[in-house]
Parts: C-alpha cells; sequence; structure tokens
C-alpha cells in the first residue's frame, strides 16, 4: 500500500517504442501471450498504485494505435531524428519532458522508464522501486539490476602476444583462481524498470546521473527480448505465470 506521501507525487511512466528493429523485425508489435509485446509493459505500468500516467514515445502510427488501444497515452509521435538506431533514451526523455512542458505545463515528480522488451514485470516492482528513489533523496536515479552469472574476475581479454589477460587482474593478481566464496559481489543492470528524476535528465544531461541506487532483482525472474531466441525462452519461462 502507498503511503500518503507517495500517493501526492506525480509520477509518469514513459515506454518507448520505436517502430525500427533489427534483431526482430517490428520488435514491439511481435505476439507475445496472445497480444503485442508492447501491450505487457502498459499493462505493467497501469496494474501499479505508483504511477500517475502513462506515456508511449513513439515514431510509429501502428504502435501508437495499439498503445492507445491498451490504455496508454500517445499524446504526440516522436519525430523521426529521435528514432534512429543510433539514438539514445536521454534525448527522447527530454524531448517527453519539454513537449508535456510547453503543452501542458506538466512537470512530473518521478519518470519511471519501462521497456517494451521486457514482458515479465511485476507491477509491486514498479511500486517498489518509485518508494526507494522517493525515499532516498541522495540519488539521482535508481536502475534494477542482478546478481551476474558470468563473473568477471574470471574473464579474459586477449593480449597481443595471443595470450589469455584477466580484465580484473588491477584489482587481484590471479582473480580467475579465486573461490566462488571469495568473488565480491557483481550486478549487471538488467533493464527491467529505471526510476530517475526530471532534474538527473534536464541538469545532468543523463538518465542515471552520478548516484544511481541500486534495485535488486533475482536473474531468474529477469527476461530481456532481444532476439528470436529470447521470445521463446519467456514464452518458456513465464508463460504460465500471468
Amino acid at each position: 500500500m502507498l503511503t500518503a506521501c507517495l500517493r501526492m507525487l506525480k509520477v509518469l511512466a514513459i515506454i518507448p517504442a520505436r517502430g525500427g528493429s533489427k534483431g526482430i523485425p517490428r520488435k514491439n508489435l511481435v505476439a507475445y501471450r496472445g497480444e503485442p509485446l508492447i501491450v505487457h509493459s502498459i499493462k505493467h505500468a497501469l496494474a501499479a498504485s505508483s504511477i500517475t500516467r502513462t506515456i508511449v514515445s513513439t515514431d510509429d502510427a501502428e504502435i501508437a494505435d495499439v498503445a492507445r488501444r491498451a490504455g496508454a497515452e500517445v499524446p504526440f509521435m516522436r519525430p523521426q531524428e529521435l528514432a534512429e538506431d543510433h539514438v539514445l533514451d536521454l534525448p527522447v526523455f527530454a524531448h517527453v519532458l519539454d513537449e508535456l512542458q510547453a503543452r501542458e505545463n506538466y512537470l512530473p515528480d518521478l519518470v519511471v522508464h519501462l521497456r517494451p522488451t521486457t514482458p515479465h514485470r511485476l507491477s509491486h516492482w514498479i511500486d517498489d522501486a518509485v518508494a526507494a528513489l522517493s525515499a532516498e533523496p541522495r540519488a539521482d536515479s535508481l536502475r534494477s539490476v542482478s546478481l551476474v552469472d558470468q563473473h568477471p574476475y574470471r574473464m579474459f581479454t586477449i593480449g597481443e602476444d595471443g595470450m589469455l589477460a584477466p580484465i580484473m587482474a588491477h584489482v587481484h593478481p590471479m582473480p580467475y583462481l579465486l573461490r566462488r566464496q571469495e568473488l565480491p559481489p557483481v550486478y549487471y543492470y538488467n533493464c527491467v524498470l529505471d526510476v530517475t528524476r526530471p532534474r538527473t535528465i534536464r541538469e545532468q544531461q543523463s538518465m542515471t546521473g552520478q548516484r544511481i541506487l541500486p534495485f535488486q532483482l533475482p536473474a531468474e525472474e529477469v527476461i530481456d527480448i532481444d532476439r528470436p531466441i529470447d521470445l521463446r525462452l519467456a514464452e518458456f519461462l513465464f508463460g504460465d505465470r500471468g
């Protein structure tokens, strides 16, 4: 249950979904459990008690139509120059915030980034993440992370001499010989959700800022759709879980 303080916050969920994609053509509209992939993230946002507004940023008319029918807002289209392969998240999110302020004088307290490529996401994760960042004023943003399976202490590059060079040799002379229980916890960014402050985007020109609060999720609960095989894995792992 949200506290009274959290209920007063304006929390904007932004789901970026451009029309183009390389790994899976028209990826955001590919069917997963009988619905377009993007619809699942829209449902996650609408089911989260902390989210007060859900907007899809897209350049694609079909995605916009699907998003509106699923319950999200698409108050304006994304410019084509912000829908190219090389465009990062920052200018896309800055565009949404700028347009909302110019058109409606609307500025949220927090922004939640939900990628449509993450079809398994529990709504209470969103609420817990919003509450965590709201309670930590020192943090510029929050990112969901999971423990790595392949530890960097056991990773190498191949040097010019053709020999293996441990990438963590600057920390330990032979990091690959450490026992598993001696390896320090290391986390990877799992793409499930981010929460950031509008001032981080605008003043720091960054999606994360310098101080990032971790939001830990179990690795077995995480899937990010990038390749066709990821869709099959998601169906296998989460297809019967609702």
